[in-house]
């Protein structure tokens, strides 16, 4: 015989009890100021340790801002090529059966398990002087290593899943009926992806374009191996911090990192935006983001 207390015991919630709780909710505030908000007060405090006018000028250091535009360039490339990159790979997956899908699925999330260094490296021995393509790069006067490009393809390479990870289980769920639907009324191929699935999707590509942003403008690994980290031509802002904390420029090292902390604050609140927009739109946001 079930009783009432055998039914209130098997409906309590995990943790319902006042006095876990409270230890959970402790031990949640403590490592969340020790690991997240501290780091983030000591970055703001130092930063103006010398006053606005020191602040000001830390920002307006040359080679900052140089960073400062190179990330926001390497930003407006990668992420549209991204987007589209995205979107070809998640339809090719999730609207077709070919030999092989298994494979195309691992290889997009490939970035995921490969460190951004042993990319950098990798690149080296394919576009370097010394590397597979370096001579014939060579006799076409080309040069992509330690030079703009080499930022842009390995920051490619690290944020190529972004996108393409977001769309495919939506996608999945949502199926081929209404794409079928739509070429039975005689939309083309070009029609029914712009007016049946894009709509369909849009919420989840730009939640990835948003991550693959933040990525971009945060990535320091592969970065620093394929640009030479040449000061005021190929540093990206997170290689100026490193510079800066190298040449003993506390204040200015975090300054910089105080531009970098903003950007990532702002991708929080843009990607919660983005996520109650969603829900509110009804077009969900791949579950697993």
């Amino acid at each position: 015989m079930v009783t009432a207390a055998t039914r209130n015991t098997a409906n309590a919630r995990v943790g319902a009890a006042p006095l876990t709780r409270a230890i959970l909710l402790g031990l949640v505030a403590v490592v969340t100021a020790l690991f997240l908000v501290a780091p983030l007060a000591v970055i703001f405090v130092t930063a103006f340790s010398a006053g606005w006018s020191g602040f000001a000028r830390n920002l307006s250091d040359p080679a900052t801002l140089h960073a400062i535009g190179l990330t926001v360039l390497a930003a407006l490339v990668v992420v549209p090529i991204n987007i589209g990159f995205g979107l070809a790979a998640a339809w090719t997956v999730t609207k077709f059966s070919f030999p092989g899908r298994t494979l195309l699925i691992a290889l997009i999330e490939l970035p995921y398990s490969v460190s951004p260094i042993v990319a950098g490296v990798a690149y080296l021995f394919v576009y370097g002087s010394q590397g597979l393509l370096g001579p014939l790069l060579e006799q076409l006067d080309v040069k992509v290593m330690f030079a703009l490009p080499a930022i842009f393809l390995a920051s490619l390479f690290v944020t190529a899943p972004f996108v393409a990870r977001e769309l495919i289980p939506l996608m999945q769920v949502q199926g081929t009926d209404h794409e079928e639907a739509a070429v039975t009324l005689g939309a083309s191929g070009f029609q029914t992806f712009l007016r049946v699935t894009l709509p369909n999707v849009r919420w989840a590509v730009v939640y990835g374009a948003i991550l693959c942003n933040a990525r971009v403008m945060g990535e320091f690994g592969a970065v620093s191996v394929v640009s030479g980290n040449v000061r005021g031509v190929t540093t990206t802002l997170p290689l100026q911090i490193e510079l800066l904390y190298q040449d003993y420029n506390t204040a200015g090292a975090f300054t910089a990192a105080l531009v970098l902390a903003s950007v990532a604050l702002l991708t929080v609140i843009v990607k919660a935006v983005v996520e109650r927009f969603a829900t509110v739109d009804g077009k969900g946001i791949n579950a697993s983001a």
